[in-house]
């Protein structure tokens, strides 16, 4: 069945909520829970996120498509994305660096949307009344069937999506020569987090998530990386099993969104499931360190709960949100070890916090150097 423009589609929340729109994307039904993203720019991106996989993402920009789609705008292999509700799907695009346009991008990638909806009136909602499941349909207006479907779609509390996104075999990614070796725990990595790292004199060989800490370790790594990625982390008991090995080999390691989050897990902090998150490019955070604020690019459900921290004695919070006043960063003050909860590789974003990734390469090179005298 092919969709015309004027196909009717259909916004179920779990509340009973319901938006009409029209079809866009692959014809058919997905489930999902709906989050929204406040971002001008970098649609492309935003979808190949594997950090939003098993999520129906709402767009606040009211133009997706515009600019149609590029190869190198990526962030994994594929579209990460359960489904997209847009205001304007745009299948004409105007770009000349273009490889064609987001209709076609979505219909080979089996990709469910709606557009031709209220997203401002869906924002609000969600604001009002917290991320929930939603199922998003061009097959059937019946909303008795459709609430049928979505009754069995499991919440994102408790629930563990990072093993769907990270990668099934080791792999190598940089110079072989690079003057330090970085090991990637893959939860969902970012293709420009990896390119952050190879940039500053990286070679990378990136685990599956199941790795263990003594496999990983025979490489002989001068650093961790803990990467970003899907789910709730406060399921993830070997994961963190492991970072806490991790954070105890006296191994600089830096991690980042999820790899923030399962850091705080192994360090005796608990997590817990946000009202709505945050989710979008223009998230204001203060270093408490530098005194400085920085616009940051972020997309998170969970945080790390305040109160657990301050029991922490080696542990202190390096960064918080000024909107909301939730911790975005932490470090060990006896080991070298830190993490945020926002992308400072910024793809999309601002390219406020890229200075972390220098401040870990700096980090790297101090131990690399102290080893390398002290076996003189």
């Amino acid at each position: 069945m092919k969709y015309t423009a004027k196909t009717p589609a259909i916004l179920l929340l779990e509340d009973g909520k319901v938006f009409y729109g029209k079809a866009a994307g692959k014809t058919g039904t997905a489930t999902g829970e709906i989050c929204f993203n406040t971002g001008m720019t970098g649609y492309q991106e935003i979808f190949t996120d594997p950090s939003y996989y098993g999520q129906i993402i709402v767009m606040a920009n009211v133009h997706i498509g515009n600019y149609g789609v590029n190869k190198e705008e990526v962030e994994s292999d594929s579209i990460k994305i359960a489904g997209l509700v847009c205001k304007q799907f745009n299948e004409v695009h105007s770009r000349k660096r273009s490889d064609g346009s987001l209709k076609k991008y979505f219909q080979d990638n089996a990709i469910v949307a709606i557009s031709d909806i209220d997203t401002r009136a869906i924002v609000r909602y969600i604001r009002d009344k917290g991320a929930m499941n939603c199922i998003i349909s061009s097959e059937t207006l019946d909303i008795d069937v459709l609430q049928k479907k979505l009754s069995k779609v499991p919440s994102m509390v408790g629930l563990e999506l990072s093993s769907k996104v990270s990668t099934k075999a080791p792999y190598f990614i940089g110079d072989p020569t690079a003057e330090y070796k970085i090991a990637v725990t893959d939860f969902g990595v970012k293709k420009n987090i990896l390119r952050s790292l190879t940039e500053r004199g990286c070679y990378l060989q990136v685990f599956p998530m199941k790795t263990s800490f003594e496999e990983m370790v025979k490489w002989n790594p001068d650093g961790f990386m803990i990467s970003n990625g899907p789910g709730d982390p406060s399921v993830m008991k070997d994961e963190v099993m492991t970072i806490k090995k991790i954070i105890n080999s006296g191994i600089p390691t830096f991690g980042i969104c999820l790899g923030h989050q399962l850091i705080a897990e192994a360090s005796g902090i608990s997590t817990f499931k946000m009202h709505k998150g945050h989710r979008g490019i223009n998230h204001p955070v203060k270093n408490l360190i530098t005194g400085k604020s920085e616009i940051t690019s972020q997309n998170h459900g969970f945080g790390v709960k305040a109160e657990d921290v301050v029991k922490i004695k080696n542990m202190e919070v390096t960064h918080i949100n000024l909107n909301d006043g939730t911790i975005e960063g932490l470090r060990y003050t006896d080991r070298k070890v830190f993490s945020v909860q926002y992308h400072p590789e910024a793809c999309p974003g601002p390219y406020d916090s890229r200075y972390l990734f220098d401040d870990f390469i700096a980090m790297v090179a101090s131990v690399k150097k102290e080893t390398k005298v002290v076996t003189a």
